[in-house]
């Protein structure tokens, strides 16, 4: 079904001849050129010929897929001059100006030569079209930020659901304290305060409390934390809600991360930032002198967190070795009591430590942006283009990084809510209003988007499959059913 959908745009044509954009500084190897050593003969002209079996004319998302898993598993093999066979291949193909599968295989291009860069002394990426629009990302203003979050419902689904159910779980509540982790610099909570001023018994003190470093993914804002806080205590002054914004945690209020103008030449130094900082929070947020300063009795708590968990380190090392950093934090969230704690974050798996399995797993879904784009901005919108460089930074983080590196570590709903139930969490369910909103907000949007109810879960879908999934928790034993 994936590799239908990804295979209605017009098929490209593709040959293994050298193209326009050279991926190495290296003349290109074909398959008929006498490589370096008899071992590489013998095991990379019969197997390029064996990944483009039914390629060769057209290339479809299924040949596609194909030919990046060869590509990755050359690379495993350190079978470098089969592994540029198959990327000439690809660029033939590639295109960030082409159709939705073009434009994705870019992408995957780049984390592949990005990785090969890392793994093969001797391969240079010299020329790819596009491969310095990660490296140097624009800063937008809040205003462009409200418009991107708002250009598909990959954010605001979660928005929507999430508020929906915060409003239900804070019913009656005369204060209220949000803990807020989330990479979109709060554009989620003027809505809520707009809802919490038309409450019928009139609306409770507000409180947002945020981290001071986030995770270094996009979309980077070019205003600080404290300017956002302010932005947001204007609006709840105007809609007569009484607020307070609170920033924990050092690192300069939050623009650690978010006013770097050459990001790629930092990144590393900012992984190993926000995963220091991290656990220095969490160690805080169980000291008691920490959290009489954070919290006040009269307070209910709530959590909220919107793709945050995926950047905490989870692999396979960290689980034998005891709990990870992503099960610390919802122990520790667990001891705080929280009247509703949501989850939001894209439904995939790709926290798993096979490339191969990555690649397959990060291809069958993040196609989804790519054909959603393509139902209503020209090729050469300036909006497409940027919001596919946010999904191509994602893409290139799941293939070319590893260790404390690789930040993209996504688990599908489904583990989630086995980890949240595992630590002591119980779900809730989404009631019809909040169903009903969700389907108010998917009609203002292209026919494509829809939602379905899997057991705790609201789940966005494109053409029926898994994009976002939203969920909502509250300590162990108070679960609706």
């Amino acid at each position: 079904m994936k590799t239908e959908l990804r295979g209605n745009t017009a098929a490209a044509s593709i040959s293994i001849q050298n193209p326009n954009n050279k991926l190495f500084t290296a003349t290109p190897p074909t398959p008929h050129q006498r490589p370096s050593s008899t071992t590489t003969t013998a095991v990379a002209a019969p197997t390029i010929s064996g990944a483009l079996t039914g390629c060769l004319g057209s290339l479809d998302g299924a040949c596609i897929e194909k030919l990046l898993l060869h590509c990755a598993s050359a690379l495993e093999g350190k079978e470098w001059t089969l592994a540029q066979q198959v990327m000439w291949v690809l660029n033939n193909v590639a295109s960030l100006s082409g159709d939705p599968n073009q434009r994705l295989t870019s992408w995957f291009l780049r984390a592949l030569i990005s990785r090969a860069a890392k793994v093969c002394p001797t391969a240079t990426m010299h020329h790819f079209d596009g491969s310095a629009a990660i490296d140097k990302r624009r800063q937008m203003t809040v205003t462009e930020l409200a418009g991107y979050v708002d250009l598909i419902p990959w954010h605001t689904f979660g928005f929507c659901a999430s508020n929906s159910a915060i409003f239900k779980a804070i019913r009656g509540c005369s204060k209220v304290h949000v803990l807020d982790f989330s990479v979109t610099h709060c554009v989620q909570w003027p809505t809520l305060i707009d809802a919490l001023a038309k409450r019928p018994e009139g609306p409770p003190s507000l409180r947002i409390t945020v981290p001071s470093v986030r995770p270094p993914v996009p979309p980077f804002l070019n205003v600080s934390c404290e300017d956002v806080g302010q932005r947001l205590s204007n609006f709840a002054r105007f809609r007569d809600v009484e607020f307070e914004f609170n920033i924990i945690g050092g690192g300069g209020g939050g623009s650690t991360f978010d006013n770097n103008n050459n990001i790629a030449s930092c990144r590393n130094s900012m992984y190993d930032t926000f995963h220091r900082y991290f656990e220095s929070l969490l160690t805080s947020l169980v000291d008691p002198h920490q959290l009489s300063s954070l919290f006040r009795d009269d307070e209910v708590i709530v959590v909220n967190c919107q793709n945050w968990l995926r950047s905490m380190p989870d692999d396979d090392e960290e689980q034998s070795a005891g709990s990870s950093l992503r099960d610390d934090f919802l122990h520790t969230i667990m001891g705080l009591n929280p009247a509703i704690v949501v989850v939001v974050d894209e439904d995939a798996d790709l926290n798993v430590s096979s490339l191969t399995t990555r690649i397959t797993n990060c291809f069958n879904y993040l196609w989804i942006p790519f054909d959603a784009l393509e139902t209503f901005l020209p090729k050469d919108s300036a909006q497409r283009i940027e919001y596919e460089s946010d999904v191509g930074h994602k893409i290139e983080n799941v293939i070319s990084h590893e260790g404390c590196q690789r930040m993209e570590r996504l688990e599908s709903g489904a583990k989630l809510c086995q980890r949240m139930k595992k630590v002591g969490f119980s779900g809730v369910m989404f009631c019809e209003e909040s169903v009903k909103e969700v389907k108010s907000l998917l009609d203002e949007h292209a026919s494509g988007w829809g939602m379905k109810r899997d057991e705790e879960m609201l789940v966005l879908t494109w053409k029926g499959h898994n994009s976002v999934f939203a969920t909502a928790w509250v300590p162990g034993g108070l679960g609706e059913n």
